[in-house]
């Protein structure tokens, strides 16, 4: 057996993978597992997933480009020329008394031999070929609003509200009760937040309370030396 008859190795699997992803397209010659077009010539043109199908080599013959089995084609000979196949004439009956039947045409194993179309429908095909593929149009969608943005600080013992539509500042930072901050919070239904607000609040309760405390300690001392004062009357 020969290396035409053999199929594609592994080791040529990979070196056409190489090739058509340099731009080359290889010469393979059918093998007489490919049946009927043993010993014809085509090129690879793609080589699809093995794991889809066992046909994975696809090649270009004649017009045509079909898929084959690494055991249907094999690497062709250094100088192998591309051979078409063309349709074998009708044999002529020999003059007999009875009319032979006429043979059928010359078929391949997988799909019939492509038949020369008339000029003019070459011609068309070449035109409509040559058009490039039309493509979809997008529909521009429209533009929406700017996107709108609220935000509630708090800093140095104070609460702002500010709000910005995208790039345009409709209320610059303004100050709002801590009650009010509260009532806004609320709105937002994350515990963590709620957490946050409550902590920042009971701490300035409490630094409140403490300064009320000192304010009414060092009140009482002022009483007390102005009735120490009035006593002096």
């Amino acid at each position: 057996m020969g290396a035409a008859d053999q199929g594609l190795s592994e080791d040529d699997v990979r070196a056409f993978r190489e090739a058509l992803a340099a731009g080359r397209k290889p010469k393979v010659v059918f093998t007489a597992a490919a049946g009927q077009i043993a010993g014809q010539v085509g090129q690879v043109v793609e080589l699809t997933d093995p794991a889809e199908s066992d046909e994975f080599v696809v090649v270009r013959f004649g017009r045509d480009e079909l898929p084959f089995s690494p055991a249907d084609v094999a690497v062709a000979p250094r100088g192998a020329g591309r051979k078409t196949v063309e349709p074998q004439p009708e044999p002529q009956p020999e003059p007999e008394p009875a009319a032979a039947p006429a043979e059928p045409e010359f078929v391949l194993d997988r799909v019939p031999a492509p038949r020369p179309a008339p000029r003019e429908e070459s011609r068309v095909e070449t035109v409509e070929a040559a058009k490039p593929a039309r493509r979809a149009t997008k529909v521009a969608k429209p533009k929406g609003p700017a996107g709108l943005t609220v935000t509630l600080a708090y800093a140095d013992g104070e609460w702002t509200v500010a709000a910005q539509q995208g790039s345009k500042a409709l209320a610059k930072p303004y100050v709002v009760k801590p009650a009010e901050a509260l009532r806004m919070v609320a709105l937002v239904d994350v515990p963590g937040v709620h957490e946050a607000v409550e902590q920042i609040l009971a701490a300035e309760r409490a630094e409140a309370e403490q300064q009320a405390e000192k304010l009414r300690a060092e009140l009482a001392e002022i009483e007390a030396r102005l009735a120490e004062l009035r006593e002096a009357n």
